[in-house]
């Protein structure tokens, strides 16, 4: 499954946005030989770490993150000439950043912009599953689910139409049997192909809002996409401040929103600005 590796392309490094990320270098995330980086999320017990054995083999190494005592692994795997970095996000139910594992899962996809996040998912627990699906689809475009669990699936009956589902979620799903290697070709080809741009996705993204929250959601974004005109995720951003978010109130009083947005201008007056308008 894991090819042997090879020196990354020097016009991905350059081209790839995920090399400039500040956030990535502070938590000693290297990507001077990679092409690309890959999150690795899901609930704990759905079989992400086998899927990050499978997927990097040998290749991988693990340590703590930054100032925190959880443990962090990384690897890597080859496909197509190129070098895909892949970070093991800690195992959470949510991104609402109320536990130590959650902050970190959290504010690597939000603040480390990975080229592709992979979502490990318990096919046999899917509604339960969904929900971190859905708080990450809110965060990134760059998402693959991947179905995992496939043969207990079908030792219990079950049936996933896993096409409608893609079509339902706006972003590829893959099904996948990591125990026996099942589907994770087709894993790492899906991986590739959104990394570079090849597959076009358009992710859910919650619509059901009472008017009053959509009118101040809609005002909240815009001022905050003046603010930072290339932050992926303004929506999200505003969505947690509304929700009185701590985390992202910091990041946006600090400043760390900036490194997701290089043509943010006047950032101090723009804040300033922002702060002062009724939600």
């Amino acid at each position: 499954m894991t090819a042997e590796f090879k020196p990354a392309s020097t016009a991905a490094c350059e081209t790839c946005p995920v090399h400039q990320s500040a956030y990535l270098m502070k938590l000693g995330v290297d990507m001077q030989n990679w092409d690309y980086a890959v999150a690795l999320a899901g609930n704990p017990n759905t079989g992400k770490s086998t899927i990050f054995n499978a997927l990097t083999g040998l290749k991988q190494h693990t340590g703590n993150w930054p100032g925190k005592t959880v443990t962090r692994a990384e690897g890597g795997f080859e496909h197509a000439g190129l070098n895909f970095k892949v970070v093991d996000l800690p195992g959470t139910y949510s991104l609402l950043s109320t536990t130590v594992d959650e902050e970190i899962a959290r504010d690597f996809i939000l603040f480390g912009q990975p080229d592709v996040t992979v979502v490990v998912v318990d096919v046999t627990r899917l509604e339960r599953n969904l929900n971190l699906v859905l708080q990450i689809l809110e965060i990134t475009d760059r998402a693959v689910i991947c179905l995992n669990l496939m043969d207990e699936a079908a030792r219990h009956g079950l049936k996933i139409a896993h096409r409608s589902l893609a079509r339902d979620l706006g972003v590829p799903v893959v099904p996948t049997t990591a125990r026996s290697g099942e589907g994770l070709d087709h894993l790492v080809r899906t991986i590739g192909e959104v990394a570079s741009g090849k597959i076009k996705y358009s992710p859910h993204r919650i619509q059901n809002l009472s008017p009053a929250l959509t009118s101040a959601l809609d005002r909240l974004s815009v001022h905050i996409e003046n603010l930072y005109p290339a932050l992926p995720n303004a929506r999200w951003v505003a969505m947690r401040l509304l929700d009185g978010d701590e985390r992202i109130t910091q990041a946006l009083e600090q400043g760390e929103l900036g490194h997701l947005s290089p043509a943010a201008t006047n950032e101090p007056q723009a804040i300033q600005n922002l702060e002062s308008q009724p939600a």
